[in-house]
Order: C-alpha cells, then structure tokens, then sequence
C-alpha cells in the first residue's frame, strides 16, 4: 500500500505570513491606502527578506522552507523555495498535482521513476522542470541546493514505500 501524506505547512505558512506582511504593508502604503484582504495584492521581495524555515515533517530532516506567494496547505496557487543541504534525497514519491521546479542555486538530481537509480536528468541553475501531478520520481541536492516550486495546493506527498516516510507518527494518525 502506498503512503498519503499531506504536508502540515501551518506553521511554516504563519511565519511566511509573518515575514511577507511588511512587504505587503510597504506595497500598500504606496499605493496610496489600504486595500480590501479580499482583494490581491502584489508580493515582493529580495533574497535577504526570505524566512527560512525546517522544512514539514514530512520531509527529510535538514531540509528548509519559505513560502513566497499563497498557503501551500489551501487549494490555491503557491510558490515555495526549497534548501537543502549537499546530499540531501528525497526518496521516490508523487504529488497529486502539477509542480514547475526551477533551480534557483547547485545542482538538483531527479531520478523520473520508482528508484534512485532510476534515469536521472540533472538541473543546474537556472534550470527549469515541468512534473506533471502523480509522476514517480525522486530527488538529491548536489552541493546546497535551492529550489523554487510554483504549484496548486494543496501540496502532498505520497511516498511509493511507507518506510521512506521521515514522519511516521504522521502516517499513524491518519490509519
């Protein structure tokens, strides 16, 4: 049977909202008053302004995140960027939906199948990769790679074995 976890982003989503909400403020502020929550509003901001976060248990330990744009756990457009150290993998899985990767620093491995040794195509800065929603595939950082992800929430992941899942409590309590 194959594992379904779907990632706990509320406290990285807090602090991003955290982070994002001067920047907003700022934008709004020159735009001459105060704006409706309901209505969109623009979002920038440099590299130094990220929050950085350790990444939802339902990752590899050593990973980190920060949400630039939308709240990955709702069903609406996000994009994240995601660090992880020189090493790191993560073991093959799927996602329900879509996701573009585009790599933003290093060197990103993906292996398009049901293992790590499966045929990998390897993405340098700069590099750019559609995943179409529920193709297996796995991952590894060469050197501290970033990678920025631009999706439709929710996001998941349903690792192919359930022993690869670094958050077994979180698997429990969904039985």
């Amino acid at each position: 049977m194959k594992a379904i976890c779907t990632i706990p982003v509320l406290a990285v989503v807090a602090l991003a909202i955290v982070a994002v909400t001067p920047v907003v403020g700022r934008a709004r502020a020159a735009e001459g008053g105060h704006k409706s929550e309901t209505m969109k509003s623009a979002v920038s901001m440099n590299a130094g302004e990220m929050t950085w976060v350790p990444a939802p248990p339902d990752l590899p330990k050593g990973g980190q995140m920060a949400v630039l744009h939308g709240d990955p756990s709702k069903s609406a457009p996000f994009t994240v960027r995601f660090k992880m150290p020189g090493g790191y993998k993560i073991p093959p899985h799927w996602h329900s939906k879509d996701e573009q990767l585009t790599i933003i620093s290093g060197t990103l491995t993906l292996h398009m199948g049901d293992t790590m040794d499966a045929p990998a195509t390897q993405l340098a800065a700069g590099g750019y990769h559609f995943l179409p929603g529920k193709m297996h595939h796995a991952a590894e950082g060469k050197g501290e790679t970033i990678v920025q992800i631009d999706g439709m929430g929710p996001f998941d992941i349903h690792y192919l074995n359930p022993a690869d899942n670094p958050n077994p409590a979180g698997e429990a309590a969904k039985k």
